[in-house]
């Protein structure tokens, strides 16, 4: 029987963030919308408890007896350790070097921040990248992006890299890439009752009213931005709540609200969350802020639209891309503007419920269903 392998490893990552996100809805999608004979099985590195990467309708995980440190290395140097199955699709850049004969390899790249914003990730960690993903263009069978404007940018940097190195560019040579969005998932789309939205209002203690900013504390994500967008005269007069695991670079919300005069009060740092209490969160949110400087697709974005809640973003391309006009758009990097527009949002009720309207319709463009039928066409056509 034919087998798919998803590499499940983002799950097992100290934070997960948006690509763990990405890697378990849609591995559970893929499975589920497997065509008649197949398998789905996910895949890890060697770990004393692989529970993390357990996904309903997939086979396994299976642990290759390698950890992560030393399976990043053999495939950073080119060894050919293929994790199993006829085709194989890596939700990151953490993929096997070449593709054996017969078989397929899909890769997402979900953003170009290793070559446009270095600085804010970890000198090794963009080297690295910009690494792996510079040897899937040249060996995978596709590569997946999760906008047209990353498709765009990704191809650009790639050939400007091979040309510094004297290869050309990359042309026919490489794999064909991919658009394929993403989706929100059934956790959050779920309709939630009056008590249970009480509930998780008590336990978060979450107040009336509130801008809300979702994803991994780091910093592409534009957190101190949107502080000092809050603290200033022309912010609304409300609460900020951040949701989110603390990543890498050492972005403190509590230390940048007392460094830009956010009063303490005015400030919730909920941490990372389940999907069920995320769903009751962004709910109540009087809007959703995406201060980011970079983004690849935006997840949160989609996800407060579809529930309903109005959305002012930053003019990163992608972002305006999956927004599709429904948000409202402000400069990457200025306080001020964010200030406006969020209050411009949190006053107007009127302006706010055509908001409201907008995400709701631009949101049902995106599904994980429809994402994993798109990618079993393109692993399909990978092993012929």
């Amino acid at each position: 029987m034919p087998l798919l392998v998803v590499l499940t490893e983002q799950l097992l990552a100290p934070v997960p963030g948006g690509t763990g996100r990405y890697t378990r809805e849609l591995a559970a999608a893929l499975a589920g919308t497997a065509p008649p004979g197949w398998d789905v099985a996910g895949v890890v590195a060697k770990h004393a408890d692989p529970d993390a990467a357990v996904i309903p309708g997939l086979i396994g995980p299976k642990s290759l007896p390698y950890p992560r440190r030393v399976l990043s290395a053999l495939w950073e140097r080119g060894i050919p350790v293929w994790p199993g199955g006829d085709s194989v699709h890596a939700p990151t850049p953490f993929a096997p070097p070449s593709v054996p004969r017969g078989r397929g390899l899909v890769v997402t790249v979900h953003d170009t921040v290793p070559w446009t914003h270095p600085e804010t990730l970890t000198r090794r960690g963009a080297a690295w990248h910009r690494r792996m993903v510079g040897r899937a263009a040249r060996r995978a069978s596709a590569l997946v992006t999760p906008t047209a404007a990353v498709a765009a940018e990704l191809a650009r940097h790639l050939d400007a890299d091979r040309q510094r190195s004297g290869a050309g560019t990359i042309g026919a040579t490489g794999p064909r890439t991919h658009v394929v969005g993403e989706g929100v998932s059934d956790a959050l789309r779920r309709p939630l009752t009056d008590e249970f939205q009480q509930r998780v209002g008590r336990k978060l203690r979450l107040p009336d009213r509130y801008v809300l900013a979702v994803g991994t504390v780091e910093p592409r994500k534009g957190i101190d931005v949107l502080i000092r967008a809050m603290a200033g005269a022309r912010g609304p007069d409300l609460p900020l709540v951040l949701v989110g695991a603390s990543g890498w670079g050492g972005v403190d919300p509590r230390r940048l609200a007392e460094e830009h005069g956010l009063a303490r009060d005015r400030l919730r740092v909920l941490g990372r969350i389940e999907d069920t209490e995320l769903s009751a969160v962004l709910r109540q949110a009087t809007v959703l802020a995406a201060p980011s400087r970079a983004e690849g697709f935006g997840l949160p974005v989609l996800e407060a639209m579809a529930v309903g809640v109005p959305v002012v973003h930053t003019d990163v391309p992608a972002l305006v891309e999956v927004a599709g006009g429904a948000g409202l758009v402000v400069r990457r990097g200025d306080p001020d503007t964010l200030a406006g527009a969020l209050r411009a949002v949190a006053s107007d009720s009127g302006r706010a419920q055509a908001m409201i309207r907008a995400g709701l319709r631009r949101a049902e463009h995106y599904d994980w269903e429809r994402a994993a039928r798109a990618l079993w066409r393109i692993h399909l056509d990978a092993v012929g």
